[in-house]
């Protein structure tokens, strides 16, 4: 028999007040499905459900099924969202690679738009996911009452924050403070890299031109000075320098 899930409280009491603030550039932007929707709308719902969960989806981690069904009004944006959950792509490069603490931060707080209340949630729900597996927990998620208060059937679920006085900056993204990969794969893979994918800016004319006092304008002028005293080309490279250190026995 699966175990209920176990009571917890919120580690402060700002962890469930409305944001304060009417309207801001922090504030996170909700993405509903209209009745009527047009393609455009549903482009923009499938996106901002992609990068929700996957933070960025590659043509291989999309799942055309999923949008076709959505798109033809066969399921909600709330059954969308748990079919990416439970997709090969999650399952692959986040679930099999990480902790099941790990799991739950990253499904609570893509799921739920909130940070987890402390240690004592994520056991309650790190014991759904090794008693349910993944697809219980998502389950469990999607069918609470906070899911459905806060985002219902037809809006992608976004990162709940709360401006307090007193701070300059609202809450930092998920995908910044829970990485995808634990820090043990991070080493694995070598992360963190700098991977540069732009177009690398030409070189201008004007830093080509030889300036006075550049080194590389007197290298040919040394060489020449070298060859005239009969030096080799090769420098002083040639010479054993351990022959000409004096020698002393041990018994002088």
């Amino acid at each position: 028999m699966a175990l209920p899930l176990l009571n917890y409280a919120p580690t402060t009491q700002n962890n469930r007040v409305a944001p304060i603030r009417v309207s801001s550039d922090e504030d996170a932007r909700a993405v509903a499905l209209d009745i009527a929707a047009d393609s455009s709308n549903l482009d923009t719902v499938i996106e901002s459900a992609y990068r929700q969960i996957f933070f960025h989806a590659f043509k291989a981690d999309r799942e055309p099924f999923l949008e076709s069904q959505l798109r033809n009004g066969q399921i909600t944006v709330r059954d969308f969202i748990r079919g990416l959950c439970l997709s090969n792509t999650f399952q692959r490069s986040f679930y099999n690679l990480n902790s099941n603490y790990k799991v739950v931060r990253h499904l609570v707080e893509k799921v739920l738009g909130r940070k987890t209340h402390g240690q004592s949630e994520e056991i309650s729900w790190s014991i759904v996911l090794a008693t349910k597996g993944v697809g219980g927990m998502v389950d469990a998620l999607l069918d609470s009452q906070e899911y459905l208060d806060t985002f219902g059937y037809d809006t992608v679920p976004y990162q709940r924050n709360r401006v307090l006085p007193g701070r300059e900056l609202g809450e930092t993204p998920f995908n910044v403070t829970t990485p995808r990969y634990d820090e043990y794969y991070r080493g694995i893979f070598g992360f963190p890299q700098v991977v540069y994918t732009g177009t690398a800016k030409p070189i201008p004319a004007r830093a080509k031109i030889t300036r006075g006092g550049a080194p590389a304008d007197y290298l040919a002028w040394v060489a020449g000075i070298a060859n005239a005293r009969g030096a080799s080309p090769s420098g002083n490279a040639d010479i054993d320098y351990m022959s000409k250190v004096p020698y002393r026995s041990i018994g002088r």
